[in-house]
């Protein structure tokens, strides 16, 4: 079973070598009790750790179940240890931090038994040493002899072949050892027992053999295995096969010792647990650099969080922006600075012109495109990346959302508002481009409309604005209504909305230009939100506000009683929320006091489409719906001109052109004649002695004052009134001027009237052979939209990043299609805040960089921590060795407590800096307005325990290596 043949074991002492064993050669039996007896320093404990494969012999061979130990490595000699033998040491060697019952598991977590089995043979152990009921017990709370019988309940729970004792009874008292020993006789008849003792009493009385040494030597041997027989020669043993081979490698590998991470934790745990004041201290060490980092990441996270939500609400607000007809504002710039430094190469000796007006418009032509938004539209909606990029695309349609009240008083036009135009406070036109400007994002100031659409994005919207009343729109003929921050509405907005009336403001810029004393209600209204929920508005398409009479749509809006009954017939919208933007919302995304949902805009454009005179319209492209007339064509044209070159005589032209000179005299002459101006000449056909008598007739008694009162009147007139004798829609000045009218000077002025009237219709008939518009023109008109086409494109980006990519998305369009197709947008955020982001990012690995050079240095303090434990576990070391762990088992050891102390030094600065951010918040409200909240991210706080465990980790491999290479036979030595 186990045999010595010439043991051989040298000491290396600085120049000199010293002898322990001197060529021992000792055949053991399967089962008995040796008792290895001499004096100090005879070599005994060497031996002993040299048959426990503590201790490595010099020379000679130690031969196990008659195999060789000359060619084994390090983890054959653990495999050994553990499975083959069991150590019982005079100083019991338990590990004080660890239960009795752990103490004894021990060596089984090496050998991979299962939990439940392990537990169920240490308790067996326990029991038949006689400690089944001390398994909770820490080993200070026992007396040396139950320390003892753990330290062989430890030795007998793998079942080993082999146990050996050194001075089991060295520290015990007398009877205590008699104890020990009778455990020990009894356990020798199923195993072979091989105890050093000093003691001879003993091994006479309970040993079945007893060895002497001497001087390293064999002196005697009681018993010895091959006394008085002859050992038969052996034959040559076989050249094992494949199979053997292959047979022994798994039975090793099957044998390999490996202790698991988590009993590694375990033991490092517990050993930490006794020292709790020092690893508070040395894990609050550790955590300073983490707590420095993670109070850099909660503010920089709180300031990218603000500039997020500062990007989506500024994005919400200002998209990329594609319509029909656009132009690179960038393009336009650059090629007016490239004209204008080409222009730029005269001499300087005299004063030149610059072609600013001129390059800018011919600048113009050529960067203006029209885009064709039908065909981009397909290739976004079959774009499915654009989905996690945009909070919202957004359709844009030249169809106009009309929008009344009713009252008692009639119908008010709400949208598109006129309130501005009413007020004298610029034209039409101008409120045309105004509204335009509007639409674009406000980019160009505020629109003159307070109805706007609403992002179709209900995430962002929460985020941007608080519910006060009522609830989001659900369906197309629902609105709300926009209050600011301070509950407050416009009064711009309420008299656009018909709340205040509107009327006391018509002509009130012209009255106050003109210096007349005017008042504005100025009175702070209120108005509960019940008042607000119940308003309703009336949606009328455009095509409603068309009749069809004599073969031809009239347009109606100036018919009152028409309207009524148009805006009557309308669709009802109600408002059914109110609206605040939240206090930490940078910018809104709905831009006018009413929002309203897309589908109101795709339920209009149905509406108009599926209309009468759009459908008349789209079945007659060639004629005006609104005339009757065709509309003018090139051909139709070009055979106008032909027609109109017959007239060529230059006499007949001539003549033409007196007669009308003529006529335009004589009635001039008429006219003064009615307007009793005596300066103008005597109309042909009348004497002077008529004229004089005409002119007395008037009875104005100074023809100057009768011409002054006369052409005053008939400056405002109403000419067919007089034709129709209808004189009440005349004012007082102007009846009092007719009744002084004479009867030859009314019969001038019907005359008159007659021949400007039959002028009026000659050139009507002359020139009404085509209509003055054209099909695009009345299809606008009629607020005409294919859903497919639309009139402008608003994307809205989540953020910068996401804008970019956007921007890569379009340029991919652009490149494969052709030139005609090629997009042109508008980006009005541009690069405004994009550099934001990268600065903070900078200024934050900076502080990071900082920061982490005290997490460095405290990771180096955690690895002196670490050798200084290696150092006062030296004893433990050579106890894990002694039962069968390997060195990288030690290592594992180690670096579990650097992993607890990495652990728990990162988790405590988690929490320290948690603690922090609420002081850090409240000096933020206090000294700024901007509502930063620093705060650490999930992902950022378990990122942060990692790296201080890693670092840590790798601060403890130095001394967990050392802690490795430690001989076993010295660690079990130190105290």
């Amino acid at each position: 079973m186990l045999s010595l043949k010439d043991i051989k074991k040298d000491y290396v002492v600085g120049d000199s070598t010293v002898s322990a064993l001197k060529g021992v050669s000792i055949d053991f039996r399967e089962n008995e009790f040796v008792s290895i007896l001499g004096p100090s320093g005879c070599g005994k404990t060497t031996l002993l750790n040299i048959i426990g494969g503590l201790d490595r012999y010099t020379s000679g061979d130690l031969n196990i179940n008659g195999k060789s130990t000359k060619d084994f490595k390090d983890c054959d000699w653990d495999s050994y240890r553990n499975h083959s033998i069991g150590f019982v040491f005079q100083s019991y060697n338990l590990i004080p931090h660890q239960t009795v019952l752990s103490n004894v598991e021990l060596a089984l977590t090496l050998s991979g038994v299962s939990k439940s089995e392990r537990r169920e043979r240490a308790v067996k152990a326990l029991e038949q040493v006689g400690l089944g009921d001390q398994l909770h017990k820490k080993p200070n709370q026992m007396s040396g002899g139950q320390m003892q019988r753990v330290a062989i309940a430890r030795a007998l729970v793998n079942e080993p072949d082999i146990l050996l004792a050194d001075e089991p009874t060295g520290a015990l008292d007398t009877e205590t050892s008699v104890q020990i020993m009778e455990l020990l006789k009894s356990i020798s008849k199923d195993k072979l027992i091989i105890m050093v003792t000093h003691n001879p009493e003993l091994a006479m009385k309970y040993s079945s053999r007893i060895i002497k040494l001497l001087d390293g030597k064999v002196i005697d041997d009681s018993d010895p295995l091959d006394k008085n027989v002859v050992e038969p020669i052996k034959k040559p043993e076989k050249e094992p096969t494949k199979a053997d081979k292959k047979a022994a490698k798994k039975e090793r590998k099957k044998l390999k010792t490996s202790m698991s991470f988590l009993t590694a934790l375990s033991l490092s745990r517990n050993n930490l647990m006794t020292k709790k004041a020092r690893t508070l201290l040395t894990s609050f060490a550790g955590s300073i650099g983490i707590i420095g980092i993670a109070l850099i990441l909660s503010i920089s996270n709180g300031v990218q969080l603000y500039i997020d939500q500062v990007q989506s609400d500024t994005l919400s607000s200002y998209p990329l922006q594609i319509t029909k007809t656009t132009a690179s504002i960038g393009e336009i710039m650059n090629t007016m600075a490239k004209n204008h430094e080409d222009s730029a190469n005269h001499d300087k000796d005299k004063v030149y012109s610059q072609n600013a007006m001129g390059e800018m418009i011919n600048t113009l032509m050529e960067e203006t495109k029209v885009n064709n938004l039908e065909k981009f539209k397909k290739y976004l909606d079959d774009n499915s990346d654009l989905k996690d990029l945009t909070s919202d695309v957004q359709y844009t349609y030249a169809t106009t959302l009309n929008v009344f009240t009713e009252s008692d008083s009639g119908v008010m036009q709400v949208n598109p508002s006129t309130l501005l135009e009413d007020m004298g406070y610029m034209s039409s036109t101008q409120m045309e481009a105004m509204s335009m400007s509007g639409s674009m994002g406000g980019m160009m100031g505020m629109g003159t409309d307070v109805w706007s659409e609403m992002i179709d994005n209900e995430e962002l919207i929460d985020k941007q604005y608080d519910v006060i009343a009522g609830r989001l729109p659900e369906k197309y003929n629902e609105v709300v209504l926009v209050v600011d921050k301070n509950n407050e509405i416009n009064d711009y907005v309420l008299y656009s909305l018909g709340l205040l009336d509107p009327s006391s403001l018509n002509g009130i810029v012209r009255r106050a230009m003109a210096g007349e004393d005017i008042s504005v209600d100025s009175e702070q209204h209120v108005y509960t939100y019940d008042e607000l929920l119940d308003l309703k508005f009336k949606v009328v398409p455009t095509p409603d506000f068309y009749k069809k009479k004599d073969g031809v749509w009239e347009d109606m809006t100036g018919d009152e009683s028409y309207m009524k009954k148009a805006v009557a017939n309308g669709t009802e919208i109600s408002v059914v929320g109110i609206l605040r933007p939240d206090e930490d919302a940078s910018s809104a995304s709905i831009s006018g006091a009413i929002g309203y949902r897309h589908d109101l805009m795709t339920y209009l454009i149905d509406e108009v489409d599926n209309s009468e005179i759009v459908k008349e319209q789209i079945a007659n492209p060639d004629i005006d719906v609104f005339t009757g007339l065709k509309f003018k064509t090139d051909e139709n044209v070009a055979d106008t001109d032909s027609s109109s070159e017959t007239v060529s005589d230059s006499t007949a032209d001539t003549e033409s052109k007196a007669d009308k000179t003529a006529d335009s005299s004589d009635t001039d002459k008429k006219a003064g004649l009615v307007a009793g101006d005596s300066s103008m000449e005597i109309p042909e056909g009348m004497t002077e002695e008529q004229y004089k008598a005409l002119m007395e007739q008037s009875g104005a008694s100074d023809t100057g004052e009768l011409a002054d009162m006369g052409m005053n009147a008939m400056g405002s007139m109403d000419m067919s009134a007089i034709q129709g004798g209808d004189m009440s829609s005349l004012t007082e000045t102007q009846k009092k001027y007719i009744a002084s009218l004479s009867d030859e000077q009314m019969e001038l002025m019907k005359q008159m009237l007659k021949e400007q009237s039959d002028t009026n219709a000659d050139q009507l008939a002359n020139s009404g052979k085509y209509s003055t518009s054209n099909y695009d023109n009345n299809m606008k008109t009629l607020g005409y939209s294919v859903v497919e086409d639309p009139d402008s494109i608003n994307i809205y980006p989540v953020d910068f990043a996401s804008k970019e990519k956007i921007i890569d998305i379009i340029d991919d369009y652009n490149d494969s299609v052709g030139e005609e197709d090629k997009i042109e947008y508008t980006d009005y955020v541009g690069l405004m805040m994009s550099s934001i982001t990268s600065i903070i990012n900078a200024i934050s690995y900076v502080l990071i960089a900082f920061v982490a050079i005290s997490l460095v240095v405290s990771s180096i303090m955690i690895g002196i921590i670490t050798y200084i434990s290696v150092l006062e576990r030296t004893k433990e070391i050579g106890i894990l060795r002694s039962i069968g762990a390997s060195k990288r088992d030690i290592s594992r050891v180690f670096n579990a407590e650097t992993v607890i102390v990495g652990f728990v030094a990162g988790a405590l600065g988690i929490i320290i800096s948690y603690l922090l951010t609420i002081p850090i918040n409240m000096i933020i409200a206090h000294l700024t307005d901007v509502p930063i909240r620093a705060s650490i991210p999930v992902s950022a706080a378990v990122v942060l325990i990692a790296i201080s465990v890693c670092l840590t980790l790798i601060a403890g491999l130095f001394p967990s290596r050392v802690a490795a290479k430690k001989d076993p036979v010295i660690a079990l030595r130190t105290e």
